[in-house]
């Protein structure tokens, strides 16, 4: 009867997280809602806030000094991104693995990176849990970007960039498009990189906000005069 219960108010909590939060933040895309939905996000986040702040409107702390993005900023990330049931995905900052589960429900196969194995093993097991079978995890670093020998028609990159580099430019596929966001505190922007052509990109705005900096991200460097 309680463990009814507890699936009961969980629903209702996200629920709530998508009509009081994500929805109120422009995210429409019905596709998106519905993976958000059927994504269980208590099962991701650490164990001390499964019960409590599992939908909060807050960034929780992870091991390592990460974060998992709040989920309106993770719902902005994937409506953004526009994934096709085709498309060929690239994560790069794995953290709790939730993020990794939408992609993955929304495209064909994600390659999700991250410095810290821990990360990689404890994602391994929520996903399989889960039945997502259509992930790929690596430990490493691509903090300055990712070689083209595979090319990716969504990047989603989950740490603010101090500086947008090209480091992840050729690894999109023509028509691909990146996440980021790019900047320092207390403001950032997001930005929506497309590859329009072989040898062009456009850049759009997208929204103001702010996120923890990707670990070993290229950085401005401040000069002493």
């Amino acid at each position: 009867m309680s463990e009814q219960a507890d699936t009961v108010d969980f629903e209702r909590a996200r629920y709530n997280m998508i009509e009081q939060q994500i929805r109120p933040w422009e995210v429409l895309d019905q596709r998106v809602l519905d993976v958000l939905m059927q994504t269980p996000r208590e099962d991701f986040v650490p164990p001390q806030y499964r019960s409590t702040l599992a939908f909060s409107d807050i960034s929780l702390p992870l091991e390592h000094g990460q974060v998992m993005l709040p989920p309106k900023l993770e719902g902005r990330l994937l409506q953004s991104l526009a994934i096709r049931p085709t498309d060929r995905i690239l994560e790069v900052g794995t953290g709790s693995g939730y993020l990794t589960a939408c992609l993955a429900r929304l495209g064909r196969e994600v390659l999700s990176l991250d410095l810290y194995a821990d990360f990689k093993y404890a994602a391994e097991r929520k996903l399989e849990q889960h039945g997502i079978t259509n992930v790929e995890l690596r430990t490493d670093d691509a903090a300055s970007g990712w070689g083209a020998e595979q090319s990716f028609d969504a990047i989603a990159v989950t740490g603010s960039l101090p500086l947008l580099h090209r480091g992840f430019h050729n690894a999109l596929a023509v028509g691909g498009r990146l996440f980021v966001i790019v900047g320092k505190p207390p403001v950032m922007e997001a930005m929506l990189i497309t590859r329009v052509a072989a040898d062009q990109w456009a850049a759009e705005s997208l929204f103001d906000t702010s996120a923890p900096p990707l670990e070993n991200a290229p950085r401005i460097e401040n000069f002493d005069f």
